[in-house]
């Protein structure tokens, strides 16, 4: 029709040509992709180059005109329904069945806080994933949901107005080698965060703060993807604010391979930390992490004898390695 105006948007490997009315805005295109894409508004971002970057549902502006975007490139960063379909079948196949507990009486609260429910319900993880095919689906879903849940995390993701399409965990196996573990990963800046739970060999689980530590850190990747110094500071701040807002205060540590935590005694493990920080990912045993003395500070005697044990074991590996060699 004569007088519309035309968009390209590129979203993974595809390119999606619509036409819209000169008066459309930046909310009718979103619509529009869920109408013909199938994907969840919640789940749209858009990256606009140059100048704009990164755009997500909510918008802030819902009324910005989409004449604003003609001549720039426009990326969807968004899961494909296909992905989307299996990681929702993977996480119903992991749930069990549960037997139907009797109906309490609700006590009505006397004032609830509209406004921050309804960002809390906006500002927050969209899916959680455990691996299905790894031991205990369940008590990884309950670790994860306990991250999401962290009053610390919940608030600086209201703050900073963070959305994440899908948090799950990560197999060791595929993110160790024998230089470096890597932690954490987040994917298309908050499209999906993959974080480290479990221990090497699949029987345990890690400490929860340095797990929350690392997520502190993919969250910051939403907003930088370098590690330059704009990365850290945003980094430094939402650690602050998690730890400021976590009026539980954590848990404590009853033995050498235990944490408990009064929410949920199941969730025990032994962790190592240390590292440094490449590629976006949060990597543990990187190079003179110890000789630099940067990676120690501020950790506790557990943390520094765990780090200590790790890098004797990669100097162990390499002496072998020269002596077979």
């Amino acid at each position: 029709m004569a007088g519309n105006i035309t968009l390209t948007i590129h979203h993974h490997s595809d390119r999606h040509t619509f036409a819209f009315p000169p008066e459309a805005t930046i909310s009718n295109l979103a619509e529009h992709i869920f109408s013909s894409l199938s994907i969840p508004q919640a789940n749209q971002k858009f990256m606009i180059t140059p100048r704009l970057g990164l755009l997500k549902f909510p918008f802030q502006d819902p009324l910005m005109p989409l004449t604003s975007l003609l001549n720039k490139k426009i990326v969807l960063l968004a899961p494909l329904p296909s992905e989307l379909s299996a990681l929702s079948k993977a996480s119903a196949a992991s749930k069990p069945r549960r037997r139907a507990s009797p109906i309490k009486s609700a006590i009505p609260a006397r004032h609830r806080d509209w406004r921050k429910a309804q960002d809390e319900a906006t500002y927050t993880f969209g899916t959680i994933v455990p691996l299905p095919y790894l031991p205990n689906p369940e008590k990884s879903r309950r670790f994860l949901e306990r991250l999401s849940n962290d009053a610390g995390i919940k608030a600086s993701m209201r703050k900073h107005k963070f959305s994440v399409g899908v948090l799950t965990e990560m197999n060791p196996a595929e993110h160790t080698t024998h230089e470096s573990r890597t932690l954490g990963l987040n994917r298309n800046r908050g499209e999906a965060i993959e974080l480290r739970l479990r221990t090497d060999a699949n029987d345990g689980y890690r400490d929860y703060k340095i797990i929350r530590k690392t997520l502190c850190h993919e969250l910051a990747h939403i907003v930088f993807d370098e590690h330059d110094r704009n990365f850290w500071d945003l980094t430094k701040a939402i650690e602050t604010e998690v730890e400021e807002n976590d009026w539980r205060a954590g848990g404590h540590a009853l033995t050498n391979q235990e944490f408990y935590n009064p929410d949920d005694s199941d969730v025990d493990g032994e962790h190592m930390d240390g590292g440094g920080w490449t590629g976006g990912e949060f990597v543990l045993g990187g190079n003179d992490t110890l000789t630099q003395g940067t990676a120690t500070h501020g950790l506790g005697r557990r943390e520094l004898m765990a780090q200590a044990a790790e890098e004797r074991m990669k100097k162990h590996g390499d002496t072998s390695r020269r002596a077979g060699g």
